[in-house]
């Protein structure tokens, strides 16, 4: 056996861990926060809706990405080193972020704007594709055996911090700006500001990087992991269904919901959903640590039961728009649910793949579930509340999803106590 190596700090190894996934996340909301500037000053248009479109157009191909950036920074964390995936991946945030910021407009360069802009996105795609998961590998790897439920929440906090830094950044520009000035350049600020995110995280994972084990496993050609691991990864892609509608039902179709479904004002509808994620961000890293004491399955079925049970009901609560605390504690509520199945979810999916194919294998089936079911989530709301006339439909989606979870979640193996599987 080898020396062992000095294992770094708690506080500097999280850090290490969320740096980049801040970045990620806080990229993706300024983007849809200014999509209407972004439209005008890169795809103009006699019709303001055409622009928007072909914005959110260039904000949906850089998703259609990620499956790409999970076999390429998956494969490269297995193959080279977790590290050297990390900091490739926070630079291909970082780089493109603050390029956006700097681009010139379609009136200055004509359509190259728009062809720039195309490709920033997909290069920014791919990063997304293998950032979270590549840095929750990287965080149950590195930390104490009875510390992994807690460090791979880690990377689940930093998507959640990201999005309402995104959010927060957005309002503030937006309050000081005069609206003419936030389309003509105010909102290029949130994007110049993403730099200094990246420029902090590519520090802290180079001092990490440089006192890291060397990387000793060979692992097996790309093609030879996926044919080998794709029961695992179906396995893994199934438990974390509850995760990806979940997450982009709760948090990212609820504003929505509340205000053109339901009728509430925009400003109590994001002030709820702010409150939420808060609330999020607190309890993902409690309940990792709690999923190091009594197991992942435990928290895992009891998030997807509850959600089974309670999606109903707590929707029932959040349609109730005379009565702000019945709103709000029915978004609490599911915050509670979807934060026990993330806190203990992270761990879970790192410790069900053999080391040499770990970050190919978490990679692939956490993109796979977000790709198909994700980030798909609000259409399938919307089409579901149009075809069946019917406010009441997401629930229903949602409950399904849990189940679909919970089904899986027997079928895995506890490994909460278990060394990781080398």
């Amino acid at each position: 056996m080898g020396v062992s190596q000095p294992q770094p700090s708690h506080r500097r190894l999280g850090l290490a861990g969320v740096a980049g996934n801040i970045l990620e996340w806080y990229d993706f909301s300024v983007y849809g926060f200014f999509a209407g500037a972004i439209g005008r000053n890169f795809f103009p248009s006699k019709n303001p809706t055409t622009s928007l479109i072909e914005a959110f157009g260039v904000f949906g191909a850089g998703f259609l990405m990620r499956p790409v950036g999970a076999l390429l920074f998956g494969y490269l964390g297995d193959k080279r080193g977790r590290e050297p995936a990390l900091m490739l991946s926070v630079m291909a945030m970082a780089v493109p972020t603050f390029l956006i910021g700097v681009l010139p407009g379609y009136q200055q360069i004509g359509v190259a704007a728009s062809i720039i802009m195309v490709v920033l996105r997909l290069v920014q795609g791919l990063s997304v594709g293998g950032e979270y998961t590549t840095s929750v590998v990287f965080l149950v790897e590195r930390c104490r055996q009875d510390q992994r439920g807690l460090m791979g929440a880690y990377g689940s906090f930093g998507a959640y911090a990201g999005v309402m830094l995104g959010s927060a950044v957005g309002v503030l520009v937006t309050t000081l700006l005069p609206r003419e000035d936030v389309h003509a350049w105010g909102w290029r600020i949130p994007f110049l500001f993403g730099i200094t995110i990246g420029i902090a995280g590519y520090f802290i994972r180079r001092e990490l990087t440089q006192s890291a084990p060397a990387h000793q496993i060979e692992p097996p050609p790309l093609r030879r992991i996926l044919h080998s691991q794709w029961r695992r990864i179906l396995q893994v892609a199934g438990f974390k269904v509850l995760d990806a509608v979940g997450f982009y039902l709760v948090f990212v179709y609820a504003t929505t919901y509340l205000v053109h479904v339901i009728g509430v004002p925009k400003q109590r509808a994001l002030g709820i959903n702010t409150i939420s994620m808060g609330a999020a961000l607190v309890l993902i890293p409690a309940f990792g640590m709690l999923s190091d004491r009594i197991g992942r399955k435990p928290l895992l079925l009891g998030a997807a039961i509850g959600t089974a049970i309670l999606a109903w009901p707590l929707f029932r609560m959040m349609q109730n728009q005379d009565v702000f605390a019945a709103m709000l504690a029915g978004q609490l509520g599911f915050a509670f649910l979807i934060a026990m199945f993330a806190g203990a979810g992270a761990a879970a999916s790192a410790e069900a793949f053999e080391r040499q194919v770990r970050c190919s294998g978490v990679a692939v089936s956490h993109n796979l579930c977000m790709a198909l079911l994700g980030g798909t989530a609000p259409l399938a709301a919307t089409y579901l509340i149009e075809h069946t006339q019917n406010d009441m439909s997401p629930p229903l989606y949602l409950i399904g999803a849990a189940v679909v979870s919970a089904l899986f979640v027997l079928s895995l193996a506890e490994t909460a106590r278990a060394p990781l599987a080398e």
